[in-house]
């Protein structure tokens, strides 16, 4: 069977959607450019989200006392190593609100990023709370000439969990931010947080229902992992019960029950998250992100299902 996608996969994935698109594959290249967010600034919060410490997601080649040129060349050296297919990069930036500052400083920023050999585009994450109409006419223009696509952290549609994880922003926010990139033609995409304290198994699938509504070109998701040196990890500490920490089959269930529920059109770039594993203080599950991505496409098989097989658009 061939699904709308094009291709015989069950879920409309990242890398083939790239290859239908540019007929190689590409690779992101993270980037920490010396970013905040307005909840650790004080403008909208301090502390950040409760969840947050980005040393677990940046690779070893990001740092801010590194010039992005030389955060790009040793991230396509790392990743030329590991990945020898590809040939072409985005520049992924990736640490913190990458559209919080001045828009002369982010021309600069991102047009350096695009001056390194074999860049071809930009992924550029940020909250929904931190761009503005100049920001997205700007990149509304880029887009015209290489690829971009802004990525917003959602992380959850419910105002209550945003409150109680700090995020600063409501999910109304989310929506405009979501809505107004997309009428000018930019890619959208959105990341998503799943098993964050207080919010039910079915309010997380009911997510998917959401979300499809809006017009996102690409989505990810994300278990929570329990972080060191977070306030999150605080709380975990003091009071376990809040939590209810997804097992690894019992996420490849619902994995499998939120794909059916999504928009088909969304590329899936992510099902999980994977901090390494001196960062994580909460449970692990003993494998890694390619095994899960074989679990959810053989239950998906064995279930005879497939993303969007639910959704009535």
């Amino acid at each position: 069977m061939e699904y709308p996608w094009g291709h015989q996969r069950r879920f409309n994935d990242y890398a083939g959607y790239f290859r239908k698109q540019f007929g190689e594959r590409l690779q992101k290249v993270s980037i920490d450019a010396g970013f905040t967010c307005p909840n650790r600034d004080g403008t909208v919060g301090i502390g950040g989200c409760t969840y947050c410490n980005n040393n677990a997601f940046n690779p070893s080649y990001c740092s801010v006392e590194k010039t992005v040129t030389r955060q790009i060349q040793e991230g396509i050296a790392f990743h030329k190593k590991r990945y020898r297919r590809a040939v072409k990069y985005l520049a992924y930036f990736q640490a913190y609100s990458n559209t919080y500052a001045e828009l002369p400083v982010l021309k600069s920023l991102y047009e350096e990023a695009l001056a390194v050999e074999d860049v071809v585009g930009l992924v550029i994450g940020t909250r929904p709370d931190c761009v503005d109409d100049a920001i997205l006419d700007y990149l509304a223009g880029l887009k015209n000439r290489v690829y971009v696509i802004v990525e917003y952290g959602i992380e959850s549609c419910y105002n209550h969990t945003l409150e109680r994880v700090n995020r600063g922003h409501t999910f109304e926010q989310t929506v405009r931010a979501i809505r107004e990139t997309a009428a000018r033609g930019i890619r959208t995409g959105g990341h998503l947080i799943f098993g964050l304290p207080g919010e039910t198994r079915e309010e997380m699938l009911e997510e998917a229902v959401i979300l499809s509504r809006l017009p996102l070109s690409n989505i990810k998701f994300h278990q929570l992992q329990i972080i060191r040196n977070t306030r999150m990890a605080d709380e975990y500490r003091n009071h376990p019960e809040h939590f209810r920490l997804f097992g690894p089959e019992e996420y490849v269930e619902f994995v499998c029950d939120f794909l059916e529920r999504l928009n088909p059109a969304f590329v899936v770039e992510r099902f999980a998250g994977e901090a390494p594993p001196g960062y994580i203080t909460g449970p692990r599950w003993g494998f890694r992100y390619d095994t899960l991505v074989r679990k959810v496409e053989t239950r998906l098989e064995e279930r005879g299902t497939w993303q969007g097989a639910l959704y009535t658009g």
